[in-house]
């Protein structure tokens, strides 16, 4: 059996048994697929050559489009993929791609696979600095970016080479590529366990870890991906991502693609509600994922529109609170499934398609996956009900997980220590499996001698209506070593007054165990990261120079309020 008709054969196994997870779970294996393997020549041309079936569609927010069929898809990326080798492109050199959702991104993406390349993903909002540091410890060779970007690489190893997607002076023009007449890539050779991406975390702890990944852990690891969407051949699948994180890559190219589906993008400058459910229903989007940001802001909006021809319902990132899950079920009647991955791995736990779904549950390790959960203390298995940090069995041999963080020891021994992958994330597990998130284990705390769960009030914080986003740090106190203190932005229409603290306050007191009682608040912008994730580490930081004099901050507390305690 060759390559492409063992990888076929997993992925119509997964596709048969969706709404089947048990059944998944015990049946599926990872394809063996021989001695080389290269996704963009053993997958994508083998189902893409000579199909009119649309790859990817986008659509700009002036309603200008662009479509691209499979076959125009193999088409481009082979002569792009001949413009690159005959430029210097070789087998092994890292390529950063630092490019916006446009077709280019697609097209060079395959292109750098199809050379034995690795593909280098950089968001466009990194600073030079940061690109520096990427280009640096990636030992980059080449560059593909937009005209409005390459002044960011004027300070940077000269010895790098230089495209362009457009003219610039002193950069080569990738557009020249379409004069190329396409012809088949030959088969780079590259082995399974080859090394072929190389992703920088968002870094919401440290300094961003650099994470290799192979021609497998992605490309084959994704069928995991593809059956927590629930994707089906045929399927339109608009992902809410920015290009150069992991995520992006998960839902805007390898598991659409896997399944044979339409990657569906829409392009904003700011993001709209209204006009983003417009494109669903106009375009008959089938399946939508989004993190949790995003839906909030779209239950804000006016869901009484409908869902159109959506059937899948996702929201990935970070975790997503029950309220936001039941508010969609009551517009739409559909319940959007929650799931869990890294940018070290693909999806990890996912509520499947036909999988009843708990309220505040990410759901159960996906088919191939080998999730456990570990008792940092013991560092012994937790065996059935229980908590502890998610981890991957190694015994077990994870085909996705990555290679490691390329040039760092210290982590790699650290990340797999006591033959487990450890996640950093704290979960628990019920009596059926269901695994329900915690929080990272830097996140965790104790107040007055009870474990604290940020997301567990988070979530309860985020069901008042002036809430809009929340963070739960650790804040200093004499007496109880810590207490839990919530920083909030606030929702459209409410104003950082001391009676929107009360009632938020009040909100809590009511919904949370005493233990658990939010004793602080603080109405902020939250910290993020360029990929938009909460820095916690960051408030936690501010809590200290708060007790140090040296920050100031308006900050509420209960003891200010009477009425709390009437």
């Amino acid at each position: 059996m060759s390559a492409t008709e063992a990888y076929r054969a997993a992925r119509d196994q997964l596709l048969e048994l969706r709404g089947e997870h048990d059944r998944a779970v015990a049946q599926f294996r990872w394809p063996q697929l021989g001695e080389r393997f290269n996704w963009a020549v053993d997958w994508f041309d083998a189902v893409g050559r000579g199909s009119d079936r649309p790859a990817l569609v986008i659509v700009e927010e002036d309603g200008s489009s662009l479509e691209r069929s499979y076959a125009e898809m193999v088409d481009r990326s082979d002569q792009v993929a001949a413009w690159l080798a005959a430029r210097g492109v070789r087998r092994g050199d890292p390529v950063v791609l630092m490019l916006g959702n446009q077709v280019e991104l697609w097209e060079s993406m395959l292109a750098v696979m199809k050379l034995g390349a690795l593909i280098m993903p950089t968001t466009t909002a990194v600073g030079p600095g940061d690109l520096q540091d990427r280009v640096s410890r990636g030992r980059a060779r080449h560059v593909i970016c937009n005209p409005v970007d390459t002044v960011k690489f004027e300070g940077i190893d000269a010895g790098v080479s230089r495209i362009s997607v457009g003219p610039v002076p002193g950069w080569q023009d990738l557009h020249e590529a379409y004069a190329e007449p396409p012809r088949p890539v030959d088969h780079p050779g590259t082995a399974p366990d080859d090394p072929l991406l190389l992703y920088f975390t968002s870094g919401t702890t440290s300094r961003p870890k650099l994470v290799e990944h192979t021609q497998v852990s992605y490309p084959v690891g994704h069928l995991s991906t593809m059956y927590w969407l629930g994707l089906q051949p045929g399927d339109v699948h608009l992902n809410i991502s920015s290009p150069g994180w992991a995520k992006h890559a998960w839902s805007c190219f390898f598991a659409p693609w896997i399944a044979e589906a339409t990657v569906f993008v829409y392009n904003y400058a700011r993001f709209d509600p209204a006009a983003v459910l417009d494109q669903i229903r106009s375009r008959e989007v089938t399946s939508f994922c989004a993190p949790p940001t995003v839906w909030r802001m779209l239950i804000n909006a006016d869901l009484s529109g409908g869902p159109g021809r959506l059937r899948e319902v996702i929201g990935a990132g970070e975790p997503l609170n029950p309220e936001v899950i039941e508010q969609v079920r009551r517009a739409w009647g559909l319940t959007i499934r929650d799931g869990f991955g890294q940018t070290e791995t693909t999806a990890q736990v996912g509520n499947t398609p036909g999988s009843p779904v708990r309220p505040g549950s990410m759901g159960r390790p996906l088919p191939g996956v080998p999730v456990v959960l570990v008792d940092p203390v013991t560092g012994r298995r937790v065996e059935g009900q229980g908590e502890g940090e998610i981890c991957l069995d190694l015994a077990a041999a994870p085909l996705p997980l990555m290679a490691g963080y390329r040039g760092d020891d210290r982590r790699n021994s650290e990340a797999m220590a006591g033959g487990f992958y450890h996640t950093g994330d704290v979960a628990t597990r019920d009596e059926d499996g269901a695994i329900t998130y915690v929080g990272r284990t830097d996140d965790v705390f104790k107040a007055s001698d009870y474990k604290i769960s940020p997301f567990e009030l988070e979530s309860v914080l985020i069901e008042h209506p002036a809430v809009a986003e929340a963070a739960v740090v650790p804040a200093p106190d004499p007496v109880r070593l810590a207490v839990p203190k919530a920083y909030v932005s606030l929702a459209p229409g409410h104003e950082p007054t001391r009676e929107t603290a009360l009632s938020i306050l009040r909100h809590a007191r009511e919904h949370l165990a005493p233990y658990q009682r939010v004793r602080r608040l603080e109405f902020a912008e939250m910290p993020k990261t360029i990929s938009g994730k909460i820095r916690r580490v960051d408030l936690r930081a501010r809590e200290q120079d708060l007790v140090a004099g040296a920050v100031q901050g308006q900050e509420w507390r209960d003891e200010q309020f009477p009425e709390l305690r009437a």
